[in-house]
């Protein structure tokens, strides 16, 4: 075979590798596996953790470290991610290593490794760490929609930790045993400290009141830390004045179109999710897959269907609704196309909200304008949407209504 040719075929590989999840995560971690000689990891955690959640409440807790020493900060910093495409995001979340250390959630005041994870959770820049494993890290498939991804994993014997700087708020925090879980993640927010370092911060158990913290996985913490700030949020926007004209966003990102619509009134709130074939959670489907999950004015009393996602949107939300001192119903739809190839973590779902909230709305008369709108937009259906949609269907045919509102 001549060389053009051979330079073709591999192209045409590793492309084929960018559009299936798991040949991606396999390209991208197999390459880290070539830098690691030995058993042991050393390396600039950017400092980020994980909390696994199998076998809870005995759980594998550990850092997540690349083979490399620098300012990795941007590896854990998931606000800073917006712009990257998926491939680039897997790249660069590949190279950290997950050592696996089992510990009861109720150990996060109990022993050296322990104190070292808070140590790390603590820390506000990248901090040396050396995982000590067991054996030489292995691929492992990991899809998580709620968490972002890593690369290899082992079980991990021992580690040392480095030249760690403490975050000073979170630090208050952690030395504040009287303070609950609640007040903290509430406090760090108001104080500027972004929502993924809170959210670590509560994995980790250095927030709440002393006895009662312990270890929380870190797809709980995710969701826990989104699901409280927005209540907050929601308290002060639940006093406001509704806004005053039907307002639209419109974004596409990481191939995922994103609709939001703002419409005058007491706050509702929707999440719908249409999932096209060959997508995360639409595999191996034929059609479409649509879901959604719904809140009326006083709130959900069971876990939102759609999961974690729901909540990091309705935090995004309530952060543009409490800026701008409004209350509004919000109808939020996603369209989710094959070129989103794998999940990547609810801060996709978070920060591309906030994202495209940033931008000027585009102002509607009416609803039937907006709807228009969003047709021209998006590819599903308008019909369809208000199939699926509770809060597109009281909109539209609840009879308190304003026929001008329509």
């Amino acid at each position: 075979m001549e060389e053009a040719d051979l330079v073709v075929k591999r192209t045409n590989a590793v492309y084929q590798n960018m559009q299936n999840p798991y040949l991606l995560k396999y390209y991208y971690k197999s390459k880290i596996l070539d830098r690691i000689q030995g058993n042991d990891v050393a390396g600039s955690s950017p400092p980020d953790i994980f909390v696994g959640r199998f076998g809870y409440p005995h759980v594998y807790i550990g850092p997540l470290v690349p083979p490399e020493i620098g300012d990795t900060s941007i590896m854990g910093s998931p606000e800073q991610w917006v712009g990257m495409s998926i491939p680039k995001i897997v790249e660069m979340r590949s190279t950290l290593v997950r050592g696996m250390y089992r510990t009861k959630v109720t150990n996060a005041d109990n022993g050296r490794i322990e104190e070292m994870i808070k140590e790390l959770a603590l820390a506000d820049k990248s901090g040396t760490v050396e995982e000590k494993l067991s054996r030489k890290p292995t691929l492992g498939m990991h899809l998580d929609e709620n968490s972002q991804p890593y690369g290899p994993s082992a079980i991990m014997r021992d580690m040392t930790l480095e030249n760690v700087k403490t975050n000073k708020n979170i630090e208050k925090a952690y030395g504040d045993t009287a303070l609950s879980a609640t007040n903290a993640i509430v406090e760090l927010y108001d104080k500027g400290t972004p929502v993924s370092k809170i959210q670590k911060s509560l994995s980790a158990g250095i927030l709440g009141v002393s006895k009662r913290r312990k270890f929380v996985p870190t797809r709980w913490s995710i969701t826990a830390v989104d699901d409280t700030l927005s209540k907050h949020k929601l308290e002060t926007v639940k006093e406001n004045q509704p806004i005053d004209s039907i307002r639209l966003y419109l974004d596409t990102a990481l191939d995922n179109r994103w609709a939001i619509l703002m419409v005058p009134g007491s706050w509702e709130y929707e999440l719908v999710e249409a999932w096209y074939p060959n997508t995360t959670w639409n595999r191996e489907g034929a059609n479409i897959a649509i879901y959604s999950s719904y809140e009326p004015f006083d709130g959900r009393s069971k876990y939102a269907e759609i999961g974690g996602c729901y909540y990091a949107a309705r935090l995004a939300s309530s952060e543009l609704l409490d800026k701008a001192q409004g209350q509004a119903k919000v109808v939020i739809l996603r369209e989710a196309h094959p070129g989103y190839i794998m999940p990547v973590g609810v801060w996709n779902v978070r920060e591309h909200v906030r994202a495209a909230l940033s931008k000027e709305p585009i102002m509607m008369n009416t609803m039937k304008d907006a709807l228009n709108a969003i047709s021209s937009f998006m590819d599903i259906s308008i019909p369809a949407w208000i199939k699926n949609s509770a809060l597109l269907r009281n909109l539209l045919y609840r009879k308190t209504l304003s026929t001008t509102t329509l």
